[in-house]
């Protein structure tokens, strides 16, 4: 079984985070929604492996509840 890479694993992990403010510049709250569901279905579909999108979901999931 595949597992999710939780390692650092972007070369560029600052050109990353920039990259992806400036995607949501100038959208609304809902557009800025909308561009994260595509993204996510996007990223989603290149890994492929529904064991390790479970593991991602789960990961993401962690600790959510307690923020407020």
């Amino acid at each position: 079984m595949t597992m999710l890479n939780t390692e650092a694993n972007l070369s560029a992990p600052d050109d990353f985070y920039q990259e992806l403010i400036d995607a949501h510049r100038d959208l609304s709250a809902a557009q800025s929604a909308l561009f994260n569901a595509r993204l996510i279905l996007l990223l989603a579909n290149h890994v492929g492996d529904l064991a390790v999108l479970r593991q991602a979901l789960a990961a993401a999931r962690q600790d959510v509840g307690a923020v407020k």
